[in-house]
């Protein structure tokens, strides 16, 4: 199958007029799928969907939800919504990429009734990379910004410093406190981040974003210049990129946290783990700690499915997928105590209490923590740390990126592979131009409309179908049997349990949730308009519409009645399966373009002398369905 997939690709031909004499003498030892590349290495792949998962929301997201859900008490709903949606729905998007080598679109070969769900999955993932790559892009601006002797956002009497700024370090009174009345001031930090760095006081709101800023314009395009050449040569480029990008941010979180404890700020630590078990009994703390880390992990985006299916067809994602998922929590619970080490430092030279000076999201990292920054010994040091901790966004940035690529190219394999890095260069361009509007004055207004709107409630509608699709139409023994013939043993009753029945249910809750709670989009004192709420809900509600529009394409493919087109639509492809021919053993041999016997088990004992244990893995499977066939006859 591997020449002659290769062979199709250059000329057409009819694989089912192919008898197994017509194929000659077939190389045997050439792969198609490594034209479409793989990873270099096992670690590759491991520290790749570490920096994936591992990004901005571990820093300025998680140790807020913490400390206002009950401190350390919320270590409890988080670690159970853990075991409950995180891993079992990591380990399943693994595994379809890596059983059948496919990215997000063509992966629907397992039922193509669900294809829609492939495409909603890459509108969602274009939305969220246009934007994320512009936060990518403030936090170069930051690191520049640090370079100087001083920060400039440590002082007042700058020209984008009105009447009301303050620097809030001065002469204290006789507690130690700050003579200052902080709620009728504003800090230099904030001004700065505000009307330096986004200029929006040049808008008037989202519908009239002003002029573009060229120095983020100018920091955006460098952000989309890093991105394509870490992934110009795909995976074997982006998976060399990450042994930095990946490991280099524990470092520096390290010296922060070593930093914030050595000044002393045991305040902040105890603040943010201090258990307050009665907020367990508020039915919120479960669903932030859902949310958490269902947006954590990254799952429904399609870069775990893309980066998998780049892996060897027994690479044991199993244990990766524990590594993975407790390492991203470990990873959270330790940038707490970093972040929330220095805030503790913060409250005591500002004389109030820390809950004052902490923030979610964006104000956290260009507001406070800057600030921060400016009350320590060496502040230009510890601020480009700071910011260079924040580039750990950029790994989930490439396989933003990678996911689309990947999805079209298998789409398009005869004319898109040969050209990959073309494509990707102009996927960089495209979306470079869909985010100048970020760059505006007005284009934090934006940004926070995509980010609301671009991964909501639409995220968890694709998910959901994910799963259902897989466990009821494709069928959980079918898709367990097939994890058997990768791995080597079949998911215990935890993993199916979940997929069945807890992970949907969850999702399910979470998502009528979202609806009931639903509040309109805002940033500071702004509220958006109704015609800007609008284009939101649609933006969501578009993601969710292609899955049925993607079942009414599949319906009218097919012949016959209705119900015939339904139940011909949500079989699998002929084609599904393994995609090296050594590994299509068991029921998927049958699928082979002209073969009559098991060649499949005959290349590997070609290759490597004898029946290894995978075969032996094989085999039983082939009894399995014998079994089971026999039971449905006598029935």
């Amino acid at each position: 199958m591997k020449k002659l997939q290769g062979a199709h690709l250059r000329k057409p031909i009819t694989p089912d007029l192919l008898t197994p004499s017509d194929q000659g003498d077939v190389d045997l030892d050439v792969d198609f799928a490594a034209d479409r590349g793989n990873w270099t290495g096992k670690l590759d792949f491991l520290l790749s969907c570490i920096g994936y998962c591992v990004g901005l929301g571990n820093v300025w997201r998680f140790p807020y939800r913490a400390y206002t859900n009950g401190g350390g008490a919320f270590l409890v709903p988080y670690f159970f919504m853990l075991a409950v949606c995180g891993i079992p729905l990591f380990f399943l998007e693994l595994s379809l990429g890596q059983f059948s080598s496919l990215g997000p679109l063509a992966v629907w070969k397992i039922s193509p009734l669900f294809k829609g769900a492939g495409a909603a999955m890459l509108l969602i993932v274009g939305l969220v990379a246009v934007y994320y790559n512009m936060i990518i892009a403030y936090v170069l601006f930051y690191l520049l910004a640090s370079l100087a002797s001083s920060l400039p956002w440590e002082h007042c009497g700058n020209w984008w410093n009105t009447a009301l700024c303050r620097e809030h370090r001065g002469p204290k009174d006789g507690n130690g406190a700050l003579a200052l009345n902080l709620s009728s001031t504003v800090s230099p930090s904030e001004e700065y981040w505000s009307r330096y760095v986004l200029h929006i006081q040049g808008s008037r709101g989202i519908g009239s974003p002003g002029q573009i800023r060229w120095n983020l314009c100018l920091c955006l395009l460098l952000a989309w210049v890093i991105v394509f050449l870490c992934i110009l040569k795909g995976v074997k480029s982006s998976g060399k990129v990450v042994y930095f990008t990946a490991t280099f941010p524990y470092l520096i979180l390290l010296m922060l946290l070593v930093r914030g404890v050595t000044l002393g700020a045991w305040k902040g630590i105890q603040f943010y783990l201090t258990p307050q078990f009665h907020h367990l009994l508020a039915s919120k703390v479960w669903v932030e700690a859902a949310l958490q880390i269902f947006y954590s992990l990254g799952v429904g985006f399609g870069g775990l499915l893309t980066f998998a299916s780049y892996n060897t067809f027994h690479q044991n994602i199993y244990r990766d997928t524990f590594i993975v998922t407790l390492g991203n929590a470990v990873t959270s619970i330790l940038a707490g105590f970093a972040i929330f080490s220095v805030l503790g430092y913060m409250s005591q030279e500002l004389g109030v209490p820390v809950d004052q000076v902490a923030k979610a999201g964006p104000g956290l990292a260009f507001v406070v923590y800057p600030q921060a920054m400016t009350m320590l010994p060496l502040s230009p040091f510890w601020s480009f740390l700071f910011f260079m901790l924040l580039t750990l966004g950029l790994d989930s940035q490439f396989a933003f990126l990678e996911t689309i690529v990947t999805a079209v190219t298998d789409e398009f394999p005869y004319y898109l592979r040969p050209k990959k890095a073309v494509f990707s260069g102009l996927v960089c361009v495209a979306m470079y131009l869909m985010g100048l509007v970020l760059t505006t004055d007005g284009g934090m207004y934006w940004l926070v409309l995509l980010d609301d709107y671009s991964a909501s409630f639409g995220l968890m509608v694709v998910v959901v179908t994910t799963c259902l699709a897989v466990t009821r139409v494709y069928g959980i023994q079918r898709f367990c049997r097939d994890i058997h013939m990768m791995l080597g043993f079949k998911p215990g009753l935890y993993f199916r349990a979940c997929w069945l029945f807890l992970s949907p249910a969850t999702l399910l809750a979470l998502l009528v949730y979202s609806i009931v709670k639903y509040q309109p989009s805002e940033y500071g004192s702004y509220r958006f308009p109704a015609w800007a709420e609008l284009l939101g809900i649609l933006m969501g509600l578009l993601s969710c519409l292609l899955i049925p529009a993607g079942m009414l394409v599949a319906v009218l493919r097919e012949e016959g009645s209705l119900w015939e087109r339904l139940q011909q639509a949500s079989r699998p492809a002929m084609d599904w399966g393994p995609s090296l021919e050594e590994n299509r053993t068991g029921m998927y041999v049958a699928t082979l373009a002209g073969s009559q016997s098991p060649r499949a088990l005959m290349v590997r004992m070609r290759r490597y002398g004898g029946v290894t244990s995978f075969e032996n893995t094989a085999l039983e499977v082939d009894r399995e369905i014998a079994e089971e066939e026999e039971e449905e006859s006598r029935m």
